[in-house]
Formats: C-alpha cells, structure tokens, sequence
C-alpha cells in the first residue's frame, strides 16, 4: 500500500525528493478518502488542512499544495459529496489569481478530472471556474501594472482553455454553464472592475470554441444587465423639456471636452445633458459595457460572424429592450451593430420593426414602440440610403391610409393609439429626411404620390393630436417643399405637448419617445457618432429658396451620397436586398414605387388592421 504519509515536516520534503512515488502518493489520499465513513479522519484531516488558502505560502508549502492537488487527482473516483464536504469546500476557496502556474496547472487538473469522474461534480466544477472569471477584490489594483496584466492572462486563459476540455469530456457542460455564468454575472450595484472583467470572460465565451452552444445565452444576459443599469440611471429635467429639446438636444461640440465648467453657456443641450452624467457611477458602468459590447462586435464582423450575432441580439431586443420603459441607450448597441453591416443588418432591424407596428397580433404597445424605434432609427441612421427610408415610409403611409379608409370617424386618441403614433412616425422621419429624399428625383416622384394629405387631413385629425414639436417642424417642411397644403392654421403659441398626445402617447409617453437621440455616454457616443444624423447636419427643404423641381440627377444624388456617407448605397434596391436575405415582408401592403389609388375599397374588416 505504501509509506504512511506523516505530518513531519522532514518527511513531507522527503516526499517532494521522490522519496514517495506518485503512486505511493495516491494509495495514500485514497486510503484517507475511505477512512472517513469508517471514522478514521486523522490523515484526511491533515490533507485538508494543506489546501487551506495561505496569505504568502513558503516556497515548500507551495510544493506540497501542488503534491496535494496531483495526488486528488488520481484519486478523484473516491471522493464522495458527503463524506468529503469539507474537501470540496477547500478546494473551491482556492483562487487562481493567488498563485502561481504550477498551482494553477496542478488545481485545473483536479477539478477537470473531477468533472469527468462524475456527472454530478459537473455543475460544481465548472462554478470552480467561473469564479476564477473576477480576481480577488485586493488584486483588482495590479490589473493595470504589467505583473497583474500577465497573471491575468495566465489565469483567463487555462480557465477558457479548462472550460473547454470539460465540455469536450462532458457533452452536456456547456449548457449547464450557460445558467451558471448568468447567476454569478455581478448586478447592478457591483464596482464598475468587477462587472467589466466577467463580461469580457462572458464574450470571450460567446466567441470561443463553445461559443455556438453558449453564444445564444451569453449576449442576452448582458443585454439584460444593461437594461438594469439603463434604468437605474437618473434623468434631471422633465418631459416638457425634452419635449421641446426634440430637434436641439444636439452633441454639435462630440470633439470638444465638456468639463470646463467655465463653458455652459457655450454648450449644446446634449452636451449640457451629457455633463449632467459626470460621475454617475450608474452610467459610467453602462457605458463601459457597451463600448465592451461594440468592440466585440467589431471583432465578430472581422470574423464573419457578425450576422449570426446579429439574430441572436435582434431576439433579445424585442424581447428586453423593446418594451422597457424608455431605455435611454442600451439600444445603440442594435445601432451600431447595424452600422457595421448596412448592407444586410441594418434593413433587416428596419424591416423587423415595420413588421412588428403592422402586425396585428402584437399588442398596441409593443406595436407603438415599435414605430418609435422605427422612426427615430430612420431619422438617425447616416448608413441607410434614402431609398431604404423611402421603401419603409411608403409602407407606413400606406397602412396608416388603409387605416382611414376602414375607420372613417372622429378623433379619439386612446381609441387610434397606434394609427397616431404611425402618423407621428412619418412625420417625425420627414422632418429628418424630406430634403434629402426631394433632393433625388425619383425618390422625391414616390414621395409627392404617397396619399400623405388624405392622411393628415382625415377626420381622426392626426395634425391635431400628435406632438405639437413634431407636427410644427414638419408642417414648416412640407409647406416649404409644397408638398402639402392645408387651409387650417395651427397656432401652437410655443406649446410643448397637448392633453391630446398625452392621450395616444399613454403612461408610457410614446408620443415623447425618440430612442435614438443622442447618445450622452462619452465613450459609446465616440463609436456612435460617425454613423450618427444630427440635427445640425439636416438640410431642411426651408433652407433654400426653392426646391427645384426638375434637378440634376447626378449632383442631386451625389449630394445625397454625400449626406449619408459612405455606408450608403446611393442607388440600392431594396427589394433586392430583401431577396439577399432571405426576408419576406411580414404584413405587409403595398411595398414599392407605385402610387395607392386615390380611394381604397377595403376587403377586410377594420379589426385586420
């Protein structure tokens, strides 16, 4: 059976000369593993107490801890989760980031062969690991200086290395860590280090050799993270001025610092905003993550992955962050994320939300969120050419004059929710995008035939119950572009918002909700604002003159080109690429170029819309 292993200190040295052989070694842990039920503890005992974290280990104690963890190794087959608890329980205290990579190689031999030995030490080992994601709290300091840096990477990377032979061993591994990552995720209250170590582990997981089993889990439990820390950030002013700061709330000054407090008066009001989140520890988090969640994106679209991500964070977008309560700026992620792919993600987010507004089995407020992500994402996004905007505009006016057609009665708010914000929603797009889209000939033809007037003019009298911001500044375009006419005035007398949207908008206040303002995270904005449309930058149809209406086709649609960047794809079909995609238009009604008749005679019931 072999030497009797002692206390003796001389003898345990001997054991580090060999003068024990591995085998000896491990009759030795396996002899005292079996003695426990039978009563004997002295040996078992002794070999707890050398797995005992210790606050600088001598350089013999530290052999002797790695003796230990080989010599578990071999005898994991008797371990049992009752009569050795206290074992297990000395072995899961060992941290990783204590030691060095002898400690760390002979630990993450135990606890994969531990893994391996039994199913049910499964989900035990792989939170071993999972734990090692975050160092110790007194470490967290050395991150930054070199020798923390490589202890970082010498750790994280055996933990992936080990996580990934468990679930080679294992089959099942990865979907039982899935849950186990998520639970030990640090919340919202957690320090900023901590949180933003384990989501680099989290998305180096997604990215990794198991990623396609954990992918799915790993970026909406961040998203959802997000959304938490979204809505703990508290929000100075009140609706009435971010009602009237709709086409103001502008970062013009996004290269200039904004904490000279001597330079108020010089800001713009986003940058005022943006101030007002100095040192909120909330935000200051949030937008950590989310650069963390750009950069991984950028990687994923190196990599060719991006579209497979992309599915994945759609899903957990209308899931979460759809219908939270005014998220401030989780949903930049979707932003960018489709910046980086206008070709393919960025029509799919928008012919996603059109769906979802004119699908009638979504309830009202989804479908109002919905439309007001749609249009604030049309407005905002510099990538989309004004063809895209135009196909999705046509769509909307559409369904909102089919809606007319089918509901030829008096104005009621709480009764037309959704068919007011879809009219709020063209209006709101307009105001962004009239000027570019009569800047292109063919473009401007499409828009002057969509049945807009018959709209806004119907008895529901959308003019009257939208947002007086949104209806004035749109008025003043379409009028300058003679693109629409009516005999009422509308006298706002500087009013912000109306019982009347109040009414549509619901406690939620959809009617005052543009998710896609301004960014006012600094660092996120840095990676927003290239693909960004401020107001600053609209040429609204009131800038010049006249809007001529015969233009020259090709300095027209170079300047559009050169409006939206290079992202845009100056003549793109959208259909076409609705064919690359694979996406069928869910709902849809009239889709293209042609002109609705002047009256639409219903097939359907009023309810089907």
């Amino acid at each position: 059976m072999g030497r009797e292993l002692t206390s003796d200190k001389v003898e345990l040295h001997e054991m580090e000369n060999d003068d024990f052989s591995d085998l000896e070694l491990i009759y030795h842990v396996r002899d005292a593993l079996i003695s426990v039920p039978l009563g004997n503890r002295d040996n078992y005992d002794e070999l707890v107490g050398h797995l005992h974290p210790m606050q600088r280990p001598t350089a013999d104690q530290v052999a002797l801890l790695v003796t230990t963890l080989k010599a578990l190794s071999g005898a994991v087959s008797y371990i049992d989760i009752v009569h050795h608890e206290a074992l297990i329980y000395a072995v899961s205290r060992l941290s990783m980031w204590n030691y060095g990579t002898d400690v760390m190689d002979a630990l993450l031999e135990l606890i994969i062969s531990l893994a391996a030995s039994n199913g049910k030490y499964v989900d035990m080992c792989l939170d071993m690991l999972v734990r090692n994601f975050v160092p110790p709290s007194y470490f967290m300091k050395m991150l930054k200086q070199p020798c923390g840096i490589t202890r970082k990477c010498e750790v994280l990377s055996r933990v992936h290395a080990a996580l990934k032979d468990i679930s080679d061993l294992v089959p099942l591994a990865p979907m039982r860590l899935s849950p186990i990552v998520v639970q030990r995720m640090p919340n919202v209250f957690s320090k900023e280090h901590e949180i933003v170590i384990f989501v680099e582990n989290m998305l180096r997981l997604e990215s990794g050799a198991i990623g396609e089993i954990v992918g799915v889990t790993m970026l909406p439990a961040l998203v959802d993270r997000m959304i938490e820390l979204d809505v703990e950030i508290g929000w100075d002013g009140n609706l009435q001025d971010e009602a009237k700061d709709i086409f103001d709330m502008e970062l013009e000054d996004v290269a200039e610092p904004v904490d000279d407090h001597d330079n108020d008066d010089m800001l713009s009001k986003g940058s005022l905003r943006r101030k007002c989140l100095q040192g909120n520890l909330v935000a200051e988090k949030l937008d950590s993550l989310m650069v963390l969640t750009f950069e991984h994106l950028e990687s994923c679209q190196s990599s060719g992955r991006l579209a497979q991500v992309f599915d994945v964070l759609l899903t957990s977008f209308q899931k979460t962050v759809l219908n939270a309560y005014k998220s401030k700026f989780t949903q930049f992620v979707m932003f960018y994320a489709c910046a980086l792919d206008p070709g393919e993600c960025a029509v799919k987010f928008a012919m996603e939300l059109a769906d979802m507004f004119i699908c009638k089995v979504n309830p009202p407020i989804t479908r109002m969120s919905a439309v007001a992500y749609l249009a604030s994402y049309l407005s905002r996004a510099k990538f989309l050419s004004a063809a895209v905007v135009t196909s999705i505009l046509q769509r909307l006016v559409n369904w909102c004059y089919e809606y007319t057609m089918l509901h030829d009665v008096d104005m009621n708010p709480l009764a037309h929710q959704v068919f007011y914000s879809g009219c709020q929603a063209i209006m709101y797009m307009l105001c962004f995008r009239m000027r570019s889209l009569m800047d292109v000939p063919r473009l401007k033809l499409q828009l002057l035939n969509m049945p807009l007037e018959p709209i806004l003019k119907h008895r529901l009298s959308p003019l009257t119950v939208c947002l007086p911001t949104v209806v004035e500044e749109f008025l003043r375009q379409a009028k300058a572009a003679r693109h629409f006419t009516t005999s009422e005035s509308f006298v706002f007398n500087d009013v912000l918002e109306s019982d009347l949207s109040r009414a549509f908008g619901g406690m939620d206040r959809l009617d005052m909700f543009f998710p896609f303002d301004p960014c006012l995270l600094k660092k996120s904005d840095g990676y927003i604002h290239k693909y960004f449309i401020y107001w600053s930058m609209v040429r609204t149809t009131y800038d010049s003159d006249d809007v001529s209406d015969e233009g020259s086709g090709s300095e027209s649609e170079n300047e559009e080109a050169m409006m939206m960047g290079s992202y845009a794809e100056k003549d793109l079909d959208i259909e076409s690429v609705l064919n690359r995609m694979s996406i069928t238009p869910k709902n849809s009604l009239k889709f293209g170029n042609e002109r609705m008749p002047s009256r639409i005679r219903p097939s359907t019931s009023p309810e089907s819309l």
